[in-house]
């Protein structure tokens, strides 16, 4: 994009992320590094030309990086420690969001792993446990949990260890957990929410 002329923190910023894609790509890889067929599944609608051009200027402004995956030769995109700064910012803008989520999907595109973002972005800001607990999550095929300690959330693939409890809902029933826009009671009254093993853990999580 051209730059806006100013001499501004805000618009320097937009004249490196501020065109379409660059934050999603950008979401994206806070989640994890990725390789390019990975960010073209978990970026619906973009076009894979736009998708290259977008990586380019990222690239170029000393956003993103390519680098060789831990796997083997096959060549992932990860963030830069400046880029992977950004994350206080994206997960700022998700609890803005709020106000705009509550009217559902409304047939828009949706990627699972979009959670892993989300909910500790939405529970982070407003939560706070005193002891570590695991709730898993089970919103779609494979199954999540929700790991809550003093230091804040993180939500990934069950890893096996034992759950405190089990939440199954949809993923925008789980949003609205994790936003306070929507109250377990409430939930729970509407059979929105299925719980398994101790509530009282669950509460805690997602208090009001």
């Amino acid at each position: 994009m051209r730059g806006y002329g100013q001499y501004c923190g805000l618009a320097r910023s937009l004249e490196v992320v501020g065109d379409r894609w660059n934050l999603l790509i950008v979401r994206q890889l806070l989640i994890a590094p990725a390789r390019y067929r990975d960010l073209i599944d978990g970026l619906p609608g973009i076009a894979t030309n736009l998708l290259a051009d977008r990586l380019r200027d990222l690239e170029a402004a000393g956003v993103v990086e390519r680098r060789t995956a831990a796997t083997g030769s096959v060549v992932e995109y990860a963030l830069t420690p400046w880029g992977a700064e950004l994350r206080q910012p994206i997960e700022s803008l998700m609890r803005w969001s709020t106000p705009l989520m509550i009217r559902g999907p409304e047939g828009d595109a949706f990627r699972l792993e979009w959670l892993s973002l989300a909910v500790p972005a939405l529970l982070g800001a407003r939560v706070k446990v005193r002891a570590s607990v695991t709730v898993g999550l089970e919103v779609g095929d494979a199954p999540f949990q929700l790991r809550a300690t003093r230091s804040g959330f993180e939500v990934g693939p069950h890893d096996g260890r034992d759950l405190d409890a089990t939440v199954r809902a949809d993923p925008a029933c789980v949003l609205g957990l994790a936003a306070g826009a929507l109250g377990l009671d409430d939930a729970l009254t509407l059979g929105l929410v299925e719980i398994d093993g101790d509530e009282s853990v669950v509460r805690t999580v997602f208090s009001a």
